[in-house]
């Protein structure tokens, strides 16, 4: 009778997968030993392996350059990475080593791109294509970064007022994109995307504010989708709607010649993931090429904004469980010794499910479980799988530790979960560890952070910490009185 929890995983998927293979019991992540880092650095861990983000964006410009020369495509690929999945600047420089370029959406976002051009990472002619609503500093940030000879930033207008804007503060010709304001899947609350303008409207706001305006000229289209680049009628319906805007903006605006298909590809989140990428690639530029053909108009240069597809897959966070709570006939909590709330915020925040397996323990028996975080708050838990109603993990043996892993969490947990700042219930941040290659193509292990301390929380709240460190002090005193 096969009871044992690789028993469970190898029958439920297809197991192992390129990511993930099992050896005497205990899991590595492409090719990373998993206990051999808790054995290092301990836990609650979180980790960032680099090399997926390359190999993530390489895979998407072969996916599109094959695409573009099976259709005889006559347009450029362009891969930007969206700052807002991972702000941080391990991530971003991993990512630039690949030749890619930058989609923006706030104020400060500009200040990060004006220190990677002094940091030699980007020149004058990468893309920086910024998105957003613009208020006077995210404006400001644009025009200097324009006046100051960018050749190719392209700031793309969300509303109205942001063109007159940008010309008070620009001193030279410029060029801009314009956000579709695209109708939402019917399960949203509303019908129509906050962000953009409407369909109906783009080709009546380019005659009347763009087309003889004296320092602007619309280069791009941008067009985004919420909920991704997903094979649904939603998503190719929405689509044809927008090419059908940019065939009638591109018969009376030459400058015209690039479309923004922003609203990036989904991540794995489950060993049962199924996603043909390639042929959504194939599609998307068939469409395209299709539309173009029958209005008679040149096709455009494509770029993507992905950020999730980018830096997801890289990342992960390991915890212990430290006790088993039996609270009922049925039910068992796993308590980890950390929180989801504050590690893995999309967890409570929108339901979000990433993979989870145990690092240990393989060839132990399992069982059904729930798992808890350290917060007082009822809603730290985690309860269930992506394609399962349930949590099965290795049986809990209180003089046999068991580890669990949360796989291709690199998006936006940091950000949203307040990098290096309080956190709920006063949960301390984990240590993090940046995971690469080097030269020779061993795998390097680096300290990005280490786990935050009562003192750093303290210094945020406003306490006085001086007048701990002089209690401190005088304790230590009168205990070297005391033993003397």
């Amino acid at each position: 009778m096969k009871t044992k929890y690789i028993d469970l995983i190898d029958q439920t998927y297809d197991f192992p997968q390129q990511e993930f293979k099992v050896s005497n019991g205990e899991l590595s992540f492409h090719n990373v030993d998993l206990m051999e880092l808790v054995s290092s650095y301990g836990t609650p861990l979180k980790f960032t392996f680099l090399p997926k983000i390359s190999e993530n964006i390489n895979l998407a410009k072969e996916w599109f350059y094959k695409a573009m020369e099976k259709h005889n495509y006559d347009g450029e690929y362009h891969y930007c990475y969206c700052t807002k999945s991972s702000h941080f600047s391990h991530v971003i420089h991993k990512a630039l080593e690949n030749n890619i370029h930058i989609e923006t959406s706030s104020a400060f976002d500009m200040d990060i791109v004006e220190q990677l051009k002094l940091d030699n990472r980007i020149n004058n002619d990468a893309y920086i294509i910024c998105n957003g609503f613009k208020r006077e500093l995210y404006i400001n940030n644009i025009a200097r970064l324009i006046n100051g000879g960018h050749k190719n930033c392209i700031p793309i207008i969300d509303n109205y007022e942001e063109l007159d804007l940008l010309n008070h503060e620009i001193d030279r010709k410029f060029e801009i994109g314009i956000r579709i304001a695209s109708e939402e899947e019917p399960k949203f609350e509303f019908y129509t995307s906050r962000l953009g303008i409407g369909y109906k409207n783009i080709v009546s706001f380019y005659k009347s504010a763009i087309q003889d305006h004296p320092k602007a000229e619309l280069r791009m289209l941008h067009f985004f989708i919420n909920t991704g680049i997903r094979d649904t009628s939603y998503y190719w319906n929405e689509l044809l709607k927008c090419l059908k805007v940019y065939v009638n903006l591109k018969k009376i605006c030459p400058s015209l010649d690039s479309l923004n298909i922003g609203g990036g590809f989904p991540i794995k989140n489950s060993l049962a993931f199924d996603y043909d990428y390639a042929y959504m690639v194939d599609e998307i530029i068939n469409q395209i090429k299709l539309a173009c053909d029958e209005a008679n108009v040149p096709v455009p240069n494509i770029f993507t904004e992905f950020g999730s597809f980018t830096v997801g897959e890289s990342g992960g966070a390991i915890y212990e469980i430290l006790h088993q709570k039996q609270q009922n006939d049925r039910e068992k909590w796993n308590m980890i010794n950390s929180s989801f709330i504050t590690t893995l915020p999309d967890t409570w925040a929108i339901n979000k499910r990433f993979i989870m397996l145990s690092v240990n323990r393989w060839n132990d028996e399992y069982e059904r479980v729930l798992l808890g975080g350290l917060t007082c708050d009822s809603d730290d838990y985690y309860n269930s799988e992506q394609n399962m109603n349930a949590i099965y993990l290795p049986k809990f043996k209180k003089e046999k530790p068991l580890y669990i892993g949360f796989f291709n969490t690199g998006a936006y947990q940091e950000t949203i979960g307040g990098f290096g700042g309080l956190q709920h219930c006063l949960i301390p941040q984990p240590q993090h560890i940046l995971i690469d290659h080097d030269q020779n193509g061993n795998l390097i292990n680096t300290v990005f952070s280490e786990q935050q301390k009562s003192d750093d929380l303290l210094r945020i709240l406003g306490y006085n910490l001086a007048n701990k460190k002089e209690s401190e002090d005088q304790l230590e005193e009168q205990k070297s009185i005391s033993i003397y």
